[in-house]
């Protein structure tokens, strides 16, 4: 008996000083399981006589209760401890702000809202988007559009050029748009009225010049249109991107391979400590270029000039996104600076539309 009290003396022992559930498992089946302590003792009592097996009998089941009693309340406790424990990993401070919600917290990049401006006034006025290759011929980019050759735009100073194929044609990255309004006079029959958006590269990197930066070109083709069309589409762009009620225009004479006659399109505009304003002042800001298609392009693209004419305008839209936003340095679109974006990024779910509002 002696001996048996010991035993259960020592269980009890190791019951509390198990610190873990898994510590208490191995405690209870070293005294209770097929081969425990206890239970080896309790498999004794069949070699027992009638007197010693009522009298042991009784103590070693007594001291199983004792231990099983035990095991259940320390089980218990640790069970109690490590809600305890994860409760307090797990507190909220009720005193901390609110945190917020994925789409209040991520932003659109000035780029995309103004892409998708541009797009929303465009599609508005009956015209559909166009796109093609980033990588494209020298044929689509400058032949086809009538640059000469020797023109500077040629040279590997301004253009990313790839290395010559094995017929010394060369593959290069595309200058502007343009190649888009190619593509798309091959491929459809007039009338045609597109815009082209798109990445554009030139080797050419400064405060107002990166080497890769957006355009979107526009495109009609029809037997009617001149540029009386084309003012009005340009007067009623540049009304509804700066949300203004009338804005002056100026054209000014210039030259572009690909347009004849061809036109600089400035827009009125009041410069006030480091602002820009549109639609009043007595100021003037060129915006883009546009001119009505030359005959030699129309003729490259498989397109009669002598039934169909049509005009073209091209601006980038990086440089309006910093006039319409107050964005100083063109570089800043690009380096990816979250705090930046903070500030001048949109809601992901304001959606620009003209019944609501472009960057309300």
């Amino acid at each position: 008996m002696t001996d048996l009290a010991q035993l259960q003396a020592q269980i009890i022992a190791d019951i509390a000083a198990a610190t873990d559930e898994a510590a208490l498992e191995a405690v209870r089946v070293a005294a209770l399981g097929k081969k425990g302590s206890i239970s080896a003792l309790l498999a004794t009592l069949g070699k027992m006589s009638p007197d010693e097996r009522k009298t042991q009998g009784a103590a070693i089941n007594q001291a199983k209760d004792e231990v099983t009693r035990a095991i259940a309340a320390r089980r218990d406790v640790l069970k109690s401890a490590a809600l305890d424990a994860r409760l307090a990993a797990e507190t909220v401070d009720v005193t901390l702000p609110l945190r917020d919600a994925a789409a209040e917290a991520g932003r659109i990049h000035p780029l995309s809202q103004v892409w998708d401006e541009l797009t929303t006034i465009f599609a508005d006025m009956g015209f559909s988007v166009a796109e093609g290759p980033d990588i494209e011929t020298d044929d689509y980019n400058f032949t086809k559009l009538n640059f000469p050759e020797g023109h500077p735009a040629r040279e590997m100073h301004d253009t990313f050029f790839f290395h010559p194929k094995e017929d010394g044609s060369r593959m290069l990255l595309r200058t502007h748009t343009s190649p888009v309004q190619v593509r798309t006079m091959l491929s459809q029959k007039p009338p045609i009225r597109v815009i082209c958006p798109g990445r554009t590269y030139r080797i050419d990197s400064d405060a107002t010049h990166t080497p890769q930066f957006h355009q979107v070109e526009g495109l009609v083709i029809d037997k009617t249109s001149h540029l009386g069309h084309l003012k009005w589409i340009l007067h009623e762009f540049c009304k509804a991107f700066f949300e203004v009620d009338h804005i002056n225009m100026r054209f000014r004479p210039s030259f572009f391979p690909f347009t004849e006659p061809s036109l600089e399109v400035d827009i009125q505009c009041r410069r006030d400590k480091g602002e820009i304003r549109f639609g009043e002042g007595e100021d003037w800001l060129e915006i883009l270029g546009c001119g009505m298609v030359h005959p030699n392009v129309l003729r490259a693209c498989g397109i009669d000039p002598d039934e169909y004419q049509g005009f073209a305008w091209g601006m980038g839209i990086d440089r309006i996104a910093m006039l319409k936003y107050g964005i100083a340095d063109l570089r800043q679109l690009f380096d990816s600076d979250v705090r930046w974006l903070s500030h001048y990024g949109f809601k992901p779910l304001e959606v620009p539309t003209l019944a609501g509002g472009l960057s309300s």
